[in-house]
């Protein structure tokens, strides 16, 4: 399966569960030195715009399982 993340590039996800983990622990992540605040502001839309991309699939792919 792909993913389009905020830059437009398909990303292809061959492990959905660890994708989740990773971008879930990527998303709390933030420098030390405030003056990287502009760039963990940044990077934090950036990963939880893939974490809920990717919440959405495995809710997508849960519900074909139950049908």
């Amino acid at each position: 399966m792909k993913v389009t993340d905020l830059n437009g590039c398909e990303i292809k996800v061959t492990n959905l569960d660890e994708a989740i983990r990773i971008t879930a622990e990527y998303k709390q992540y933030e420098h030390i030195n405030d003056g990287f605040s502009d760039l963990d502001k940044r990077l934090n839309n950036y990963w939880t715009d893939m974490y809920e991309k990717l919440i959405k699939l495995k809710s997508k792919q849960n519900e074909q399982s139950r049908q």
